[in-house]
């Protein structure tokens, strides 16, 4: 039977009275990047510093290579790399320097250092600055140099706890870029609060809100849920935004241009073919139609149970 590389059973965490998360379970038995989605304070990070040994927690287990993260935490975390959400950097080491650190804290045998410095600097894109001032970086070179400090020694496991944040849009490629290299060898745990960034990177996706699990599920379920409401028409003689908003079913009409506009509907039945045949019999000279699927905030909102009625 295969080795899961990280399994969560009943993982549950309070503060003082209040329970940050509650029953989480979940299992990653092979490579790649998994999506831990939630909005800020959902408890995602709660997640992350129990499952990296940096919190106890309260009920549960995590396992790590099927070593017990609470009965063997050394042998466990020798299998881990963490980024959290604030990289630990000393700013006034070189880069070169820092990296070499975390080799020797990480236990990475002497002899081999200089090549895992070499190898995860040149991987994360900070080679030519190995001798620059961790503080005389940019925030999107800093966070290289934290992905870099994080897979050092070649963990199974790497966590990265909103590793996107802050950055530019560049600076946002150029990252997911790394990602997706390392996770062409290990485990990686993505967490974020951002839809588009899971949606970028990940092909499976467990989505915490208020402390429970609310979705998991293979990115292409995820997507399943976001149904059409909206529609977009383009017409060379269009009609007012009146007549538009009297049709059933529609309840706001959008003019993008003086041809193109954008129709917001609740769940009509053959709509599409209402609005056709009404073209062609008031000469609307109708050119295209296209439902567009409702946004990945709203699917969002719906799995967290805040969507409005």
């Amino acid at each position: 039977m295969k080795q899961s590389i990280v399994k969560i059973e009943n993982l549950s965490h309070r503060y003082s009275r209040d329970w940050a998360i509650r029953d989480i379970n979940f299992e990653i038995d092979q490579v790649g990047i998994l999506g831990l989605l939630g909005s800020n304070g959902a408890g995602k990070s709660t997640t992350m510093n129990i499952l990296c040994g940096v919190l106890n927690q309260t009920e549960g287990n995590v396992f790590i290579n099927g070593i017990d993260l609470r009965e063997e935490p050394e042998e466990a975390k020798k299998l881990l790399g963490f980024l959290p959400q604030n990289a630990p950097l000393h700013l006034d080491l070189t880069v070169e320097e820092y990296l070499t650190y975390c080799a020797e804290i990480r236990n990475v045998p002497k002899n081999e250092i200089k090549l895992a410095v070499d190898e995860v600097m040149d991987k994360c894109g900070v080679a030519h600055f190995a001798s620059r001032l961790l503080r005389n970086l940019s925030g999107g070179y800093r966070q290289r140099v934290g992905i870099a400090q994080a897979i050092i020694h070649k963990p199974k496991l790497v966590v990265l706890d909103e590793p996107t944040n802050g950055l530019d849009p560049n600076q946002i490629l150029e990252v997911r870029k790394i990602i997706k290299q390392i996770a062409e060898e290990r485990a990686v745990i993505f967490s974020t609060h951002i839809l588009s960034e899971v949606q970028a990177i990940c092909k499976d996706i467990k989505m915490i809100e208020s402390g429970r699990m609310v979705f998991a599920d293979t990115m292409e379920a995820f997507n399943n849920y976001i149904l059409p409401d909206s529609m977009l028409v383009s017409m060379d003689n269009p009609p007012s935004a009146e007549v538009l908003s009297a049709i059933p079913g529609i309840t706001a009409v959008e003019p993008l241009n003086d041809k193109s506009i954008r129709l917001r509907f609740k769940a009509s039945p053959d709509l599409s073919k209402k609005i056709i045949a009404m073209a062609v019999q008031q000469g609307w000279q109708l050119s295209e139609i296209m439902l567009e699927k409702s946004s990945l905030d709203e699917v969002f909102a719906q799995l967290s149970n805040k969507k409005s009625n």
